[in-house]
């Protein structure tokens, strides 16, 4: 809820001058739009301002001008790209200038103000963090089954150059996202209580199971997997993954004391996923056995 400061409360009574009810809104110089005064006056009259209109408006305004700050990541020849600052508005500084123009005393034209937010990865971080291989793992697929091999790159896409830091819990379902058409997902086999169906993102289960065995070299704490139901080729007996974005998740824990960083790749007809962390980084890791090569699927 919006906080009237005593000046506001004591022009709540106060008629408004009669000046234009329109106001340019700004963002860097760029027009974003207008509103009217008129918009927001309360039922009492247009000298009283409502402050629920008003904190719609202001999550509406959020929402169209806010930036996602982008996290630095490693491109495809193994050059970190540098981060991004996002920003959101202020709403606070707005609102002290929304008054002012509200009742009467401030410009036609209110540039709005905003407020950084930081990315939760930076290129000095990264580049602390790509030193040391703790974990690897890779599995193998047909290359000719075009829907499949679609899948299982969207889904290596959503968790490359992901970083789980120290006491953070990584989600496969919540990293990758849901599995849909719009996103580019196409329909390919999937298994429901040992039966082969087809559905958007069939095949996406080899990239939770290659990331599985490398995370669990590395050491994690994995805290729920499921096993299919019938035996899948690409890795050996119990050494899946399941998921389903309505049901079986993915998910770990890093309990080491560094950031670890997740690194997948396609090619060919292979998915290799390599996590990293720093050269400081006290692990012990495990053995899991490898992958078989023969592509049954």
């Amino acid at each position: 809820m919006i906080k009237y400061g005593c000046f506001a409360l004591m022009l709540l009574f106060v008629q408004t001058l009669n000046i234009s009810d329109n106001v340019l809104l700004t963002l860097e110089g760029e027009s974003i739009g207008s509103v009217n005064r008129l918009e927001f006056q309360s039922m009492i009259g247009k000298s009283i301002l409502d402050v629920d209109k008003v904190e719609d408006f202001l999550e509406k305004l959020d929402q169209q001008i806010k930036k996602e700050p982008q996290n630095a990541r490693i491109d495809q020849y193994g050059t970190i790209v540098e981060e991004e600052l996002g920003y959101k508005l202020d709403r606070q500084k707005f609102s002290e200038s929304f008054y002012t123009y509200y009742y009467g005393r401030g410009p036609m034209t209110i540039e709005l103000p905003t407020t950084p937010i930081y990315p939760k990865v930076d290129s000095e971080l990264l580049g602390n963090i790509r030193v040391k291989q703790i974990g690897h793992y890779t599995t193998y697929f047909n290359r000719r089954k075009k829907g499949r091999v679609q899948n299982i790159t969207l889904a290596a896409e959503a968790i490359n150059n992901h970083v789980v830091f120290p006491g953070e819990s990584f989600s496969f379902n919540q990293v990758v996202g849901q599995r849909t058409f719009e996103k580019g997902y196409l329909p390919a086999p999937v298994i429901i209580k040992g039966r082969v169906y087809r559905d958007f993102g069939g095949g996406i289960c080899q990239v939770s199971s290659t990331l599985f065995n490398a995370v669990d070299r590395a050491g994690v704490q994995i805290l729920q997997r499921y096993s299919h139901s019938k035996r899948v080729p690409y890795v050996p007996p119990g050494r899946d993954a399941q998921v389903s974005w309505y049901g079986a998740d993915f998910r770990f824990k890093n309990i080491h004391n560094q950031p670890i960083l997740i690194q997948a790749k396609v090619y060919g007809g292979a998915l290799s996923i390599a996590i990293y962390s720093s050269e400081v980084i006290e692990i012990k890791t495990r053995d899991v056995p490898n992958a078989p090569e023969e592509i049954l699927l």
